[in-house]
């Protein structure tokens, strides 16, 4: 399973990611997942915009085909063991991360993201930038 970071997905929003849609073609669209954490960042986004009732749109048609993993109480658990150790290494990342990160961990996923140096810190989650990989 995948699961699709903002950037990556505002990437898609801007069609500035072909090799990381052609990639989503020839597999099973059951792989992808967007954590709610990142619909919620997109919806914010949108909002904030220029043109808000537009972008809201394209943001919720970007988002129909498309799980939406929910942060539960598995994913609770995984936040509180993930910053307790940032914590004690002091290490930090961004509160919105964190829960990406737990939601990721809880569901064994592969975090596609641009932002790697962020989301390293975090032990346990396998991470890819479609950005930088060739198909």
């Amino acid at each position: 399973m995948f699961l699709l970071d903002s950037c990556v997905c505002i990437d898609f929003l801007r069609g500035n990611l072909k090799k990381g849609y052609d990639l989503m073609r020839k597999s099973d669209p059951r792989l992808f997942k967007i954590p709610s954490v990142v619909q919620a960042e997109l919806l914010l986004g949108a909002a904030k915009s220029n043109n808000p009732d537009t972008n809201r749109f394209f943001v919720e048609q970007f988002l129909l085909p498309f799980d939406i993993l929910p942060f539960d109480s598995r994913c609770a658990r995984e936040y509180a063991s993930i910053r307790s150790y940032l914590e004690k290494e002091g290490k930090k990342i961004g509160p919105n991360d964190l829960m990406i990160a737990s939601i990721a961990r809880a569901h064994n996923a592969v975090l596609v993201t641009h932002n790697m140096r962020e989301f390293k810190r975090v032990p346990g989650i396998e991470l890819e930038d479609w950005a930088e990989v060739v198909f």
